[in-house]
């Protein structure tokens, strides 16, 4: 893991499998399921079938997600950055929240407005 890369790019909207559609299209991904449990959300793959961003619906663990494109990038410790970042004057505007065997993430709002998610990997190698 690399401290402050930007590792993962989601969209999350309400009509995920329209997105889905639309990108597959417009810019060649392939979607690839992935299961949520009564849903599918989507890993996008690349021509040659490395993934390139995710496309998921605006339910369970991404309802509170604003409808954009969400970088996450990777932090050491979450805990430490939550705090940093509102001793900064950002705010939390959701999580942490765990994600899956991946590891957690919350989605702050910087000074400026800027939105972004905060990742902290549970394999750190």
């Amino acid at each position: 893991m690399i401290t402050g890369k930007i590792t993962w790019m989601d969209l999350t909207v309400e009509n995920a499998e329209q997105l889905r559609d639309f990108y597959s299209i417009v810019v060649g991904w392939k979607p690839s399921p992935v299961n949520m449990g009564n849903y599918d959300d989507y890993s996008m793959l690349t021509a040659d079938e490395q993934p390139a961003a995710g496309v998921c619906h605006a339910r369970g663990p991404n309802a509170e997600l604003p409808p954009q494109w969400l970088i996450y990038i990777n932090v050491d410790n979450i805990e430490n950055s939550i705090a940093k970042c509102r001793e900064l004057g950002g705010e939390i505007i959701t999580g942490p929240k765990n994600m899956g065997d991946y590891g957690r993430f919350c989605v702050i709002k910087d000074p400026a407005g800027a939105v972004c998610a905060l990742f902290e990997p549970r394999n750190k190698e």
